[in-house]
Parts: structure tokens; C-alpha cells; sequence
């Protein structure tokens, strides 16, 4: 069995005005709001236990009926921050734990993927991501991030500002899975960082994911890249969805992920 949290506490600034009365995750895009879009997904492949990172409306989320938790610094603290706010769903998880953004939708495959890599941490990242990035942006360097792995799959860098594609193997998603036999390690692991310290130039309630990430694979934590070829949208501003709203009228979404109706 399989649990699944998704991190859905952020105000979705860029989405404005849209995100004005709705969390990000409440985003329509083609009529259907990203978390309903998420949540068909992970139930037509059996997870039904699903739990919220709440924080920025968080109302709104609860009124669906989810189980949640509520990170009450959402405005001044980060995702990192947001994942262990629902510590105590954590602890309670004696199987495998899928850690979702709320602003993804992915294809069942892509999820399918994920769910039968059996490391220690598995990654969804995108080997085809550069078309998506040109769809989105003129320049797909400027907002792309660095992807290796070495010769098994494993990932060894992510999250840094790319000084060439040389340095992009892939994209990171924002879907993980966390084996069960793992999660106290990974628990004990946040615990142990240091308050003080900073993190790629941030402080520790505003770390990023993917430095967090780098952290473990640097304490030699094997992460494992689950790799898929496209069948997944990240919504980060209004732009992404004119862009994706536009391709869907034309077709040329189907490219790039499946949305069914």
C-alpha cells in the first residue's frame, strides 16, 4: 500500500487574481481544478489515503474533506516547511510515502513509474523536459535547473542554476516516493539539520526542496531517478495557463501530457 501527501500551502502569488479566493492547487485548468486532476490519478491506481500540506486558504482544501495539516507560517516559510508540518501523518505511515506539489498533474504511467522504483527515494524526473520549457519559456535555460546522475540512475545534483544543458540530464517534477522502511531515517534526517545554518543562501524555514534533497543524496542517500518522457504539467503563473489552455484548443497539448475530460 501507499500513502500520498501533497504539499498544497503556497499562495501562487504569479497566479494572481486567479489565487485572489483559492489556493494554488485549486486552480482550474481545462475546467478541472489541478487537485482534483492529481487525486483521479492516485485512486485509479488504489491510493485513497491522501493527505494535504495546508496553509494559504486553507479552508477551502478542508471543505472537500481531506485529511489535512496546516502549516500556520505558509507566508514566511517554504515547502520544506509545509512537508513536516504534517509530521505526525508522517510518523504514522508504515508504508511506502509519495510526497506531491499541488501544483503538478501527471499521466497513471508516469505515477506507475514512480510507484515501481523500490530505492530508498525515487525521483519522477522528465528526460524530454526541454520541450515543455520551450512551450512555457523563451529562454528554458533561465529557469531550468541542474539534473545529473551517474551511471546506474542515481541522482548526484539537482536544484542549481545551470550554466549549460550539459548540466541537465532531466527535470525534477515535484513527485517523490519515500520507501516505508525509510521514512523514520528521513524523519531523524530533518531533524538533525541545523536551525542556524543556511541553505543555498536561505535560511532553514525557507530551504528549498530540492536543496533538501541534495542534502540526502550528499549524507550518501540513494535516490533514484524514476524517468518519463513528458505525460506531466507543472501550473506555476498565468502564463503556463494561457499556454496550456491554447495547446489544448489547437491539440498540440497532447504532445506533452493526456488530460482526460
Amino acid at each position: 500500500m501507499t500513502k500520498v501527501l501533497i504539499l498544497a500551502a503556497g499562495q501562487g502569488t504569479r497566479l494572481r487574481p486567479i489565487t485572489n479566493d483559492r489556493p494554488k492547487c485549486l486552480v482550474p485548468i481545462m475546467g478541472e481544478s489541478l487537485l482534483e486532476r492529481q487525486v483521479r490519478v492516485l485512486k485509479r491506481q488504489g491510493i485513497n489515503d491522501i493527505h494535504i500540506a495546508t496553509g494559504y486558504l486553507s479552508e477551502k482544501i478542508e471543505q472537500m474533506g481531506f485529511d489535512t495539516s496546516f502549516n500556520s507560517r505558509f507566508d514566511s516559510t517554504n515547502m520544506v516547511e509545509s512537508l513536516f508540518s504534517a509530521l505526525a501523518f508522517i510518523k504514522a505511515c508504515n508504508e511506502d510515502l509519495i510526497i506531491a506539489y499541488g501544483d503538478i498533474i501527471y499521466q497513471d504511467n508516469n505515477l506507475q513509474t514512480l510507484l515501481d522504483c523500490d530505492d530508498e527515494i525515487g525521483l519522477m524526473i522528465d528526460r524530454q523536459w526541454r520541450a515543455l520549457w520551450s512551450l512555457r519559456l523563451e529562454d528554458p535555460l533561465q529557469d531550468a535547473e541542474t539534473l545529473m546522475m551517474d551511471e546506474q540512475g542515481y541522482v548526484t545534483e539537482l536544484g542549481k542554476k545551470p550554466d549549460s544543458y550539459d548540466r541537465i540530464q532531466g527535470q525534477y517534477t515535484g513527485l517523490i516516493k519515500i520507501r516505508a522502511d525509510k521514512i523514520a531515517s528521513f524523519i531523524e534526517f530533518y531533524q538533525s539539520l541545523d536551525r542556524s545554518a543556511t541553505y543555498d543562501g536561505k535560511d532553514f524555514d525557507n530551504m528549498y526542496m530540492t536543496t533538501f534533497l541534495q542534502s540526502l543524496i550528499d549524507a550518501n542517500w540513494k535516490v533514484k531517478a524514476a524517468l518519463v518522457d513528458n505525460g506531466w504539467l507543472e501550473v506555476d503563473s498565468v502564463d503556463d495557463l494561457n499556454t496550456y489552455e491554447a495547446c489544448a484548443k489547437s491539440g498540440e497539448l497532447d504532445a506533452f501530457i493526456k488530460l482526460e475530460e
